[in-house]
């Protein structure tokens, strides 16, 4: 089970022990060459107090974009692999990242992993570790910057939460990928004010583990993923009400073409859930899949027989009746790149749009240097155009980079 937290750790850390010195930041919205059109990166992650390796989704809020990086921030801080705690930022195009607020330790929180949300005008968000028993905690920032924790997790109750938070009614949803009963992770709902509840444990085995992906609400059932764990250990989709009862495993993933071991949350769109695998498929590189809330499964896209990329670390996003997503590799540039877990010459991956039947295109192939490389969250719609950030690349060789923030048109 601990295969999916091996894989995760290499493809982010790859390379930390050794990032580059700072580069020189793009203008706001420079144009990039690429391999579509309309494809800008807005900014670069050069500097570790800044903020580096931006791994969550971004929040688009008043035309404002928030996000967070999993490293950076307070230089003076020093979290493994000894490179600062991570930052909360804010984008108001065409102005510059600006920094909300450097977590710089264990009490206020380290490591956010994944995006914020908004409740009310308030951000939310999750960190890996820090808070009272450093396990992790949800925090809440405003728009100026004042950062609180609301709950801090113990272990029992859940530890490194990696995944966005899910608001229903003013209470917030989540994972956590360890802790709980077997500590291999737990659903939980907690308030604004700090009341958690553990609505499941997974114990591993048929039941799942190890949780990456956010929840989802779907006709009043929480929809969502484990990593590893189910009959085949390759993966599940499971159901849970907002009260915790009636857990149930919708889907185990086989480990074939069906895909294996799904790395995010699910979409739903038109009553049907969609989502990816990290592996598995016709040629073991990734899958788009749908899945009914019965737990009919089907696959409607293999990866890596082509250009099309692989390993789709990244959700779905729904625009005008389509699903958009992007690929951590393959496409048709940068063969410089390297693929962490082969250590073979790998692209740098994709942006793909695809149909809720399988017909899929890819819009845009990372080329690495200032385009960025190694997309990992899932994209953000505003004002008709995509958003998202990749974790390496910005730099103006094609190796190393730390991250970089874009845009591209449909």
């Amino acid at each position: 089970m601990r295969r999916a937290a091996a894989a995760l750790c290499i493809i982010i850390l790859a390379g930390c022990a050794n990032l580059p010195a700072s580069t020189s930041s793009l203008p706001s919205r420079a144009q990039q060459a690429s391999g579509s059109a309309g494809f800008q990166t807005l900014h670069i992650f050069d500097k570790q107090r800044d903020g580096i390796i931006p791994v969550g989704r971004l929040l688009h809020y008043k035309g404002t974009f928030y996000g967070t990086t999993n490293f950076g921030g307070d230089p003076s801080k020093r979290c493994y692999p000894a490179l600062a705690c991570g930052t909360v930022y804010k984008f108001d195009p065409p102005s510059a990242v600006t920094v909300l607020y450097r977590f710089t330790g264990k009490t206020n929180g380290t490591r956010p992993y994944a995006g914020v949300i908004n409740v009310n005008g308030v951000l939310y968000g999750t960190t890996q570790d820090g808070g009272t028993h450093n396990e992790g905690t949800v925090f809440a920032i405003t728009t100026a910057g004042d950062e609180r924790v609301a709950y801090s997790f113990g272990g029992k109750d859940g530890n490194d939460p990696r995944t966005s938070l899910t608001s229903v009614d003013g209470v917030l949803y989540g994972t956590t990928y360890y802790g709980g009963k077997a500590e291999t992770g737990t659903v939980f709902r907690v308030t604004t004010s700090g009341t958690e509840k553990v609505l499941h444990s997974f114990i591993g085995g048929d039941d799942g583990a190890l949780p990456l992906g956010a929840v989802v609400v779907s006709n009043g059932v929480l929809y969502g993923t484990t990593a590893s764990g189910g009959a085949n250990d390759s993966g599940t989709v499971f159901a849970v009400a907002p009260d915790g009862s009636n857990y149930r495993v919708l889907y185990s993933f086989q480990g074939g073409t069906d895909g294996a071991f799904p790395f995010t949350g699910l979409t739903e769109l038109n009553g049907t859930l969609y989502g990816t695998t990290e592996k598995g498929g016709a040629e073991n590189k990734g899958t788009v899949f749908s899945i009914t809330p019965s737990g009919s499964e089907a696959v409607i896209h293999n990866f890596g027989s082509g250009t099309d990329g692989f390993y789709p670390y990244s959700g779905l996003t729904v625009f005008n009746g389509e699903l958009y997503g992007t690929t951590a590799y393959g496409g048709t540039n940068g063969k410089s790149g390297v693929n962490p877990e082969t250590k073979k010459p790998a692209s740098q991956g994709t942006i793909y749009t695809i149909t809720p039947s399988g017909s899929e295109t890819v819009i845009h192939n990372f080329t690495g240097g200032p385009g960025g490389r190694v997309p990992y969250a899932d994209l953000t719609v505003a004002n008709g155009t995509l958003y998202g950030t990749t974790i390496w690349g910005g730099n103006k060789g094609q190796k190393g980079g730390t991250g970089t923030l874009f845009d591209v048109a449909p």
